[in-house]
Formats: C-alpha cells, sequence, structure tokens
C-alpha cells in the first residue's frame, strides 16, 4: 500500500512496533502545519526551527515510552506539544512585556514593529481585549488606579486627587495592580506577543 494512503494512525502503530521509516512520513505529512503554527507564534525562523525540533523529539520520546493515546488524533496532539513549547519558549526568554512605570507605559512596548501589518493588528487589538478583560479580575481599588494611569494617562499626583489617596498608596496600588496582573496572566498560559 503506498504510504500516503497509511492513515496517521496506522503509521504511529507502524513507528511504535520498530518502523522508523513511518515516523518520517508523519513528519513530512504535517511538517508544514505545524511549522506554519509555530511560525505564527513566534515571527522567528530560527525559534521555530528550535521548536520544532523539540515538539518532535518529544513525540518521539512519548511514542516510545508507550505513552501516546490513540483515541486522540495524531496532529492535534502535536500542536498541543508544539503549543506548550512555544508557551515554555517565551517564559524561558521572559518575552512577556515587561511592565514599567514610566510615563510612556504602553503594553505594546515590546511590539517594536510601528507599521504593524493587518495581521499585527488583529493581534494586537486581540491582546488589548484580553487585557482589559484580565484588568476586570482586579480588586477594584488597583483597577481604578491602572485604568487612571494606563488608558487615562494620569500621572500619580492627579490619581492621588482624584481618589483621595496619598501619592505613595496610588504608586503601591499600581505595582500590586501589575504584579496581579502578571499572576493573571501567567494563570491562563496568555502569551502576550506579536
Amino acid at each position: 500500500m503506498r504510504q500516503e494512503f497509511i492513515t496517521d494512525a496506522v503509521l504511529v502503530s507502524n513507528y511504535i512496533h520498530g518502523d522508523e521509516q513511518s515516523l518520517s512520513v508523519l513528519i513530512n505529512r504535517h511538517k508544514q502545519k505545524i511549522y506554519s503554527f509555530i511560525y505564527s507564534k513566534v515571527y522567528d525562523r530560527d525559534v521555530t526551527e528550535d521548536v520544532f525540533q523539540d515538539t518532535f523529539i518529544k513525540v518521539i520520546k512519548t511514542l516510545k515510552l508507550g505513552k501516546y493515546n490513540e483515541e486522540g488524533k495524531f496532529l492535534p496532539w502535536v500542536m498541543r506539544i508544539a503549543h506548550n513549547l512555544v508557551i515554555d519558549h517565551f517564559r524561558k526568554n521572559s518575552r512577556m512585556p515587561k511592565f514599567d512605570n514610566s510615563n510612556d507605559f504602553n503594553i505594546f512596548s515590546v511590539l517594536s514593529d510601528s507599521s504593524l501589518n493587518a495581521e499585527k493588528s488583529i493581534i494586537k487589538s486581540q491582546i488589548e481585549e484580553d487585557i482589559k478583560r484580565l484588568i476586570e479580575e482586579l480588586p477594584e481599588d488597583q483597577k481604578e488606579v491602572l485604568i487612571m494611569r494606563i488608558y487615562n494617562d494620569m500621572s500619580f499626583k492627579e490619581i492621588s486627587e482624584n481618589t483621595g489617596v496619598s501619592i505613595n498608596t496610588a504608586l503601591g496600588r499600581m505595582r500590586y495592580a501589575l504584579i496581579n496582573l502578571r499572576k493573571v496572566i501567567e494563570k491562563h498560559n496568555i502569551v502576550l506577543t506579536n
């Protein structure tokens, strides 16, 4: 039977039973989809190559250990592995946005490309939506300071006057808001990047 007619499940089974060639067929069959998926998250050829290699190292290990659950489809399973490795990559390289309290605070300071193309604009607005939803999870006093500071571009002196708390308290609330926002981002495994 010609290899292109063999299902993924049969190829996986053949590989587990010692047919090394079956894995090459699987990799070639899905390489483009997986590679494109990784690249769409990291926008870097070298990183994509690394994550792609790591994905298949993990696939091979899992298959060799007999831990592959055949109920799942092969491609979505590999995509999940790739997705988790992409998240690991961002965590390791701390490419999460760095929050700072300077006047030019901008959640997109990490998105250095000022000429955002259409796709990046969509991603940018999606991240903005995500951030707004995450801010909703903050305690009321922290949320208030964060919105005044970021969205209304108010100074801490103005925030202090508007909320009736000292500048130090306003600064403290901002600091806790950012710490909590980071925790929420990590809890939801959100990768804020273009």
